[in-house]
């Protein structure tokens, strides 16, 4: 016998919608027409909430929420876009810039950058902390692609699209707070791996220049994620 889903009344933005009950607050917004900023969501994939671009308000909760990792309820109010919110998602893009060397003019991703195009979107016209400046090498040392963790925002899409859709699990994280890295099986170096497919999948969703393919000059490295949808929906995930 096939259980069906609740469906859930809610209004997000003073606008009425519904949705099933294992949906989350991003995946409705988005099919009611409401974008909701992220760096580290991306169907296809598991939502963890990462960068935490996604905060809302809700009506009641005396903390924001994130919006691709919390489920509908039923009567639930919801604010995506107050002026608090901009706010508080420039300081966070603020904070991704000065933590790591994001110079846009010399990346590969200059013009199809996530993260750029977020700054231009949330109209982030400065940083707004000191500059870190930390010293990150390079991983050249794959047949097909480059390690730049210097643009790196931790938005983890590489960990999970290797785990969840090519099964590999090559990615994970490394160190807590600001020493936290993406590393290839246990800190090796990417072209050492014994785990990865060289599939490309890791590149391909990355929303920053940190990953990207030899060979490519500035601004050509644009991602292709049509795959995404259907590979999950095949994996029966």
């Amino acid at each position: 016998m096939i259980k069906r889903e609740r469906v859930k009344t809610l209004r997000i933005d003073g606008k009425d919608v519904s949705g099933k009950s294992s949906q989350s607050i991003m995946e409705v917004a988005r099919e009611n027409g409401i974008e909701i900023p992220a760096l580290c969501y991306l169907e296809g994939i598991s939502s963890v909430g990462a960068c935490r671009l996604c905060l809302v308000e809700v009506l009641g909760e005396r903390k924001l929420i994130s919006a691709c990792t919390y489920k509908i309820k039923q009567g639930m109010e919801i604010t995506t876009n107050s002026e608090k919110l901009k706010k508080y998602r420039r300081e966070i893009l603020s904070m991704m810039f000065s933590e790591r060397n994001h110079t846009c003019s010399v990346c590969v991703s200059n013009g199809h950058c996530e993260l750029q195009n977020m700054a231009v979107k949330l109209d982030m016209n400065y940083v707004q902390f000191p500059y870190l400046y930390p010293y990150l090498k390079l991983d050249a040392t794959n047949e097909r692609f480059i390690s730049d963790p210097n643009r790196c925002i931790l938005c983890t899409r590489c960990v999970r699209v290797c785990d969840e859709i090519e099964g590999a699990h090559t990615w994970d994280t490394a160190n807590i707070g600001i020493d936290s890295r993406v590393v290839t099986d246990f800190a090796t170096n990417w072209g050492d791996s014994q785990s990865c497919t060289t599939c490309g999948k890791c590149v391909q969703v990355c929303p920053t220049g940190a990953l990207s393919q030899k060979g490519v000059s500035v601004a050509e490295m644009a991602k292709k994620r049509d795959f995404l949808p259907y590979l999950k929906l095949n994996r029966g995930r």
